[in-house]
Order: C-alpha cells, then structure tokens, then sequence
C-alpha cells in the first residue's frame, strides 16, 4: 500500500495520530528533503529508511516506488509541510499507480491553502485553488484571464521572491480587488495582512506566502449590452419609450437625452 501522509505546515503538534501509526508502521518514507523530514520524524521517535521523492526526480523515483510496492513493501509519501500531491510532488506517482492497479490511499491533516483561507475571512462558501502561477508572465496572465469572472475566493501560493510580481500580475489580470496575504500559519509569528492589488504588500517579503483575493463582482444584467441594445431590453420586457429611456440613463448615469437617438425607430 502506498500512503499519502499529510504533515505539520508549521506547529510539528499538527499531526494526526493516524498519521503518525501510518508513519511507524510502513516499510519506507519517502520525503521532498529527508534532513527537513528528520526534524518532525525525530520529534516523534520515527526511524525508517528514508529516500527523496521531490519534482527533480520524481519521474525516476516514481518507477522505483512502483518496484517497492510490487515487492510487497509499504511506502509513506510526506511533502515537506501540508498534504502531498497538492502544489507538491505526487501527481506523476498516482498516474503510475494507477496503471499498475497499485493501491494507495491518504492520511489527511494540515493543508496551508484552507487555514489561510479562514484566516483571511473572506467568503469561504466557493473558492478555487489556483496554486503557484506559472513563471512565464504570458502563462500567468492567460491563466488568470480564464478565472477573472470566477466569483468565488481565489487562493494561489506564493514564494517570498515572486510575492510583489504574482500581486503585480493579479492586479494587471483582475483589476482592484480586496487580498491577503498570509503567511507563517500555525507558528508564533502567524498573521494575515490585509491590501488592495494595487498597493500590494507592506515591507520586503519574507517566508512562504498564501494569498487570498476577493471573487470577481457579479455583473449586472445589462452591462455587456449597448446602450440601444439596454432600451430595447426594457421596451420587449414591457416598458414603454419614456419609462424605458429613464430606466436606463439612470443605470448607465447619463441623460435622457443622450439615449433618445436609440429610440427613433421605436413605436410607443
């Protein structure tokens, strides 16, 4: 069987006792940086063979993972804080997994995106987890036009030195929005700063970041329409010239006058 551990993303007493059986009783742990992975092990009195599994080997750790398991050993897959898999290496693993009718299953726990979201206090009942943008400005900017009229809470990761750009970009891709930035969750130092895109975030960077922005407003029926095609949307709902042309210089905040030419042609 092959485990998919979550574990601590800040405060090592985040840890389930599930997980910890699960990290006692398998074969062998694979980790993204075993000396990071030995600080929490030894917290706990955990002494297994260890091997690195991180996106720079995972192609070629993944078949050896696979061997391990056709052995007949049981393997425990940790990242270096939260759930794997998730922004971290796994997904190569669980496609190779897959098509070799292996079992696995997970042991869930601490997940960063989720803490941060409460933290922050924005609407929590739709959200999208975007992870880390691409590097390319191009990508993060086509990735981010998909999701600009999304209303729910969007949630990205981002590292200290691509905080001020990732903002950067939101800010060019969404327009003004409310955000946070939050950052050192579960620790001594845990706090959640609160901006617009444009002004992005006080001081210089530091540690791993999660940034929550505020979903696109809801648009009002009437907005991608023209002008003539707004009166005519009133006047085919029932309205007549006069009350129609009101409504609409009212919604659209100019005069009368300046819409009566879209009515020429209208019959009372």
């Amino acid at each position: 069987m092959l485990y998919f551990v979550a574990t601590p993303i800040g405060n090592l007493k985040d840890i389930s006792l599930r997980a910890l059986e699960t990290l006692k009783s398998v074969d062998e742990i694979a980790c993204e940086d075993t000396r990071h992975s030995l600080t929490l092990l030894s917290a706990y009195d955990i002494k297994k063979p260890l091997f690195s599994y991180h996106k720079f080997n995972e192609s070629k750790e993944c078949e050896k993972i696979i061997q391990k398991l056709k052995d007949g050993k049981n393997v425990a897959v940790i990242s270096d804080a939260g759930m794997p898999v998730i922004s971290d290496p796994g997904s190569v693993l669980i496609t190779a997994l897959k098509e070799n009718g292996l079992e696995f299953t997970v042991i869930p726990g601490a997940n960063a995106a989720l803490s941060a979201l409460i933290l922050s206090g924005f609407n929590a009942e739709r959200f999208c987890f975007l992870g880390f943008l691409p590097e390319k400005k191009s990508e993060r900017e086509s990735l981010l036009r998909e999701y600009k009229n999304l209303s729910a809470t969007l949630i990205f990761y981002s590292a200290p030195h691509d905080v001020k750009k990732d903002i950067e970009t939101l800010y060019a891709v969404l327009g003004e929005r409310k955000a946070a930035a939050v950052k050192e969750i579960t620790k001594i130092h845990e706090r959640a700063e609160f901006f617009n895109l444009k002004d992005g975030v006080c001081g210089e960077p530091k540690g791993e970041y999660v940034l929550i922005v505020e979903g696109a407003k809801k648009c009002a029926e009437y907005e991608n329409l023209t002008e003539e095609e707004h009166i005519k949307m009133y006047i085919n709902g029932g309205m007549d010239k006069k009350e129609a042309l009101k409504r609409v210089a009212k919604e659209r905040g100019v005069s009368k006058s300046s819409l009566y030419k879209y009515t020429i042609n209208e019959k009372e």
